[in-house]
């Protein structure tokens, strides 16, 4: 895989048991069925806590006015002109305020049409949250990439090792990242689950759409939980990480709207 990067290698074996996977990301709708059953209110549309965010900030660190100690959740924003360094990411994600899984681009909008789109804006304890009221859990790192991988013991991808076949098989970023997606697999943000093929598990968005929560620590030190499969932002020019054993580490402790999750169930 010439797209390896460090923190994906090297090989090792795991054993995996058998287990139950959702066939697709939990979806907004099927978010929805939890929230009205049991009240829950994410992350995402709490008020901060200054002292928590105080901890991980260097020392003497001003408080911000509490006019910007709201709710809300980090957006992709698409550059309006080409970008040269991409090591800067501050260059398309943007915080801001009243944005929730409700509420996914913002202020103003909501899920009309967005039924059957993964749920985003999403962090690790509300994807517990619903793990515990479904009777499911998370993959671990190793049961996700064994689900996805299937039959194809040696793919790069779950569809084979071509990548020209890339916008037939998953929903990513065709064109000049972050500035201008030409739509070939027709869609710059999240697309509803099912659209792109399964894998030969069955499994559909096993690349692309939305990164995937995972059990598995990334680095415990910094509170990032690995996440799996890639997303609408993936990109050859960028990460890559439409391929089965990309990885990546998602802070416990905020949301994004690229990143959801799907579950598990032990027999």
């Amino acid at each position: 895989d010439d797209y390896a990067l460090p923190h994906e290698t090297s090989r090792k074996q795991i054993n995996v048991k058998g287990l139950y996977m959702d066939i697709a990301p939990v979806t907004n709708s099927e978010f929805k069925k939890f929230v009205d059953a049991t009240g829950y209110i994410t992350m995402a549309e709490k008020k901060p806590s200054w002292e928590e965010m105080a901890k991980q900030l260097p020392a003497g660190t001003p408080k911000p006015p509490d006019s910007l100690l709201q709710p809300g959740s980090l957006v992709f924003q698409k550059s309006n002109k080409p970008i040269s360094n991409l090591n800067d990411v501050s260059q398309w994600w943007a915080w801001v305020l009243g944005t929730s899984w409700k509420h996914p681009n913002g202020p103003g909008s909501d899920l009309k049409g967005l039924e059957n789109h993964p749920v985003v804006h999403i962090a690790y304890e509300d994807a517990l949250a619903y793990c515990e009221w479904s009777g499911k859990r998370l993959p671990t790192e190793a049961e996700w990439e064994f689900a996805a991988r299937g039959k194809g013991k040696e793919n790069i991808f779950f569809w084979g090792n071509d990548i020209s076949q890339l916008p037939e098989f998953a929903n990513t970023w065709t064109g000049d990242f972050p500035y201008q997606n030409n739509l070939e697999d027709g869609y710059e943000l999240t697309s509803p689950v099912n659209t792109f093929p399964a894998n030969s598990n069955g499994l559909f968005d096993m690349a692309g759409n939305v990164w995937e929560l995972t059990s598995d620590w990334y680095d415990k030190r910094t509170g990032q939980k690995v996440i799996k499969g890639g997303s609408f932002l993936c990109n050859v020019s960028y990460c890559a990480s439409f391929r089965i054993s990309a990885r990546m580490g998602c802070a416990i402790d905020s949301s994004t709207d690229h990143v959801g999750f799907r579950t598990v169930k032990d027999p």
